[in-house]
């Protein structure tokens, strides 16, 4: 393909040198002159290993060129990746000052321009930019409409200076985030021989899992450092804590917990998360981040109660009762607390849990279910058609086998409210549906 990369920054220099590498003709643009001559001399005006050779191989090949006119460098070109900066604000908010100038300049381009091109964000921005502040620029100064004259895309890099040319060829996945179809062909093109899981998604999907990886990299080192923090001032050194931890890749590392749903409970987390957090009190160790946890959890449960009240209606039947399915321990449930809080503003509620009976409870399981909620009793029904009879609003807390065919049970005036992503939506026949994080 024919290519414009607009900022020969990091991400710039080093997309345009593998691009070309890969054998298709990039066009380097940057306002500043100096970065220009730098690339068509054939040489980096970055450090980065490996990527000298590269910038000089695609010179020297006559498949990478630089300029700084823009005008011609899309009109020479099918494709155009925008790699320009979106630093900070001072109140921490994004500077798009430079990614809206290159818009403009790419839409006054295509107005004079017949041929189809697709315009491709790999800058970082937060979820809506692209298609609510990039989206209208191009087509006011093109007069060209998006999916019919021209493409849009979103295609987050994943690239880690002084390794980026080995994460350029072997990523751990390729997003390519989509207006339509064709946009989201001519991007994947780029990735032609290129072994990875490959993702087509929204542009607003493609925007957020930029995000989400930055920040989990960021709270994995906080982390880190704050256990760091907490076991130096027990004697016992951190980093051997943190290598035991990190040879648990069936829960630590891992997937597991990694997915949206409903608030932590049971009978380990919340007292252990306490338990630490009044440790680091005692030592006087500041830990913010693990301090939040409970805090943030509660706050979740509470998105749920909300999420149920904006529904309107004072049925609400639960599906599950117990922290996690196949299991009868209520001890510290997310469900105790959004059934009482109901209750307790004037709900009609009902709950189903195969394995919960109250009756059969022992312990300090049935100690906490009986303080927390002393009138569970009258709130259970025998069986979950019972329940579906009696409610206007369903909520699936668990994903016990006994609650995979509600979808299908709904009636049409009545909503299910999923809190732990369970429900296959296909098989809504009727009736509504929401998500608690989706």
């Amino acid at each position: 393909m024919k290519i414009s990369i607009f900022g020969l920054g990091y991400v710039g220099c080093v997309s345009a040198a593998c691009l070309a590498h890969e054998g298709h003709t990039v066009i380097g643009v940057d306002v500043n002159p100096v970065k220009v001559e730098l690339i068509a001399a054939g040489t980096s005006p970055i450090i980065e290993p490996g990527l000298q050779d590269l910038i000089a191989e695609g010179v020297r090949e006559g498949r990478l060129t630089a300029t700084q006119d823009s005008t011609a460098a899309i009109h020479a070109t099918d494709l155009s990746l925008i790699c320009v900066g979106t630093p900070s604000h001072e109140n921490g908010s994004l500077n798009l000052q430079y990614l809206e100038n290159v818009c403009h300049e790419i839409g006054t381009a295509l107005a004079t321009m017949a041929a189809y091109h697709v315009v491709v964000v790999r800058s970082t921005v937060l979820p809506g930019t692209v298609l609510e502040r990039l989206l209208p620029i191009l087509e006011r100064a093109s007069g060209k409409h998006v999916g019919a004259d021209f493409g849009l895309s979103m295609n987050p890099e994943f690239l880690r200076e002084s390794s980026a040319i080995a994460d350029y060829y072997s990523p751990s996945h390729i997003v390519i985030g989509e207006y339509d179809q064709r946009s989201g062909d001519l991007v994947e093109v780029l990735y032609t021989g290129i072994d990875a899981p490959l993702e087509r998604v929204s542009i607003p999907t493609a925007e957020m899992v930029k995000y989400v990886d930055n920040a989990f990299h960021a709270l994995k080192v906080v982390f880190a450092n704050e256990v760091g923090s907490i076991a130096k001032a027990h004697g016992i050194d951190g980093r051997k804590v943190m290598q035991i931890f990190c040879q648990d890749t069936r829960l630590n590392l891992s997937p597991v917990y990694l997915r949206p749903g409903y608030a932590f409970g049971g009978s380990c987390l919340p007292k252990d998360v306490r338990a630490l957090t009044y440790r680091t009190k005692e030592r006087d160790i500041d830990t913010p981040m693990l301090n939040s946890l409970l805090g943030s959890n509660q706050r979740h449960i509470q998105r749920g109660i909300q999420l149920i009240e904006r529904i309107g209606s004072k049925k609400v039947g639960v599906l599950g009762l117990s922290f996690k399915a196949n299991t009868d321990d209520t001890r510290e449930s997310p469900m105790v607390v959004l059934i009482e809080t109901l209750v307790g503003r004037g709900y009609h509620v009902k709950v189903y849990d195969e394995h919960v009976h109250p009756d059969r409870l022992i312990g300090a399981n049935r100690e906490f279910l009986i303080r927390e909620l002393p009138h569970i009793v009258s709130l259970m029904t025998e069986t979950v058609d019972e329940l579906l009879g009696a409610v206007d609003v369903v909520v699936i807390a668990n994903g016990s086998k006994a609650f995979h065919d509600v979808p299908a049970k709904l009636r049409a005036d009545q909503t299910l409210v999923d809190l732990i992503g369970a429900v296959n939506t296909d098989e809504l026949q009727q009736g509504h549906y929401e998500g608690i994080c989706w």
